[in-house]
């Protein structure tokens, strides 16, 4: 398959899943968010730009990251946390730094396209993922080498946004493919689900969640404290 063809593959199938999220029931389970930070996990986490961020997932995920996160311990590596729930003031000061960016990068774009354009990895508050605490963000860090894991299009903990983030890009180097493959592998065991666009992004008890899994429906709905 071409990079091509791979990737009208990928965005028809973002395309697929975001028309059939309105169609999906939500039973909230109602479990409470718990903080990561207060686990005694041996986790990373990326630092936010969000003052007083504290890394909260629903209460059922806390413990898939610790099993992760155990795994990763025998492989001397850390599972890093880049971002979990996210209210609607983060998703929306996250957008807006990133279309401040792209304002400054693309002037002769309008609002409009500049809006679009973000808006293909960053959603609107109400649309994100994140806000009801089914969302991971994760990369790997290697003790032994001390550095975060190469996948293909970060530097450190810096992403750069573009199609080579869809998961298994044809254009990805056989390292960069093993590595991705043991991020996406250690949240599949755990039932979760990669975004099609993003291979850093897990998806359990979310609409996301209960579509590629064929789920009858969600557990977790929007928290927007």
């Amino acid at each position: 398959m071409t990079a091509e063809e791979y990737c009208e593959l990928v965005e028809r199938l973002d395309r697929f899943q975001k028309q059939l999220i309105s169609t999906i029931i939500i039973k909230e389970d109602h479990s409470p968010l718990i903080s990561l930070k207060k686990s005694n996990f041996n986790l990373v986490f990326e630092p936010s730009f969000y003052k007083g961020y504290k890394y909260m997932v629903r209460e059922f995920i806390f413990e898939k990251i610790g099993r992760i996160s155990k795994i990763l311990d025998k492989e001397d590596k850390r599972l890093i946390i880049r971002s979990v729930w996210r209210g609607f003031a983060h998703q929306k000061l996250l957008r807006d730094r990133r279309i401040k960016v792209m304002t400054k990068e693309h002037p002769n774009k309008s609002l409009k396209e500049i809006n679009k354009i973000v808006s293909y990895f960053i959603a609107p508050e109400k649309e994100s993922m994140h806000s009801n605490g089914g969302a991971v963000d994760a990369l790997i860090y290697d003790l032994e080498k001390d550095c975060v894991l190469d996948f293909g299009n970060n530097d450190g903990l810096h992403l750069e946004l573009n199609k080579t983030c869809y998961p298994f890009h044809p254009d990805i180097t056989s390292q960069v493919r093993k590595n991705r493959e043991l991020l996406i592998n250690l949240f599949k065991k755990e039932g979760f689900v990669v975004d099609p666009k993003e291979y850093w992004h897990f998806d359990y008890g979310n609409v996301i969640w209960a579509i590629e899994k064929g789920e009858k429906h969600a557990k977790y709905d929007i928290i927007k404290a």
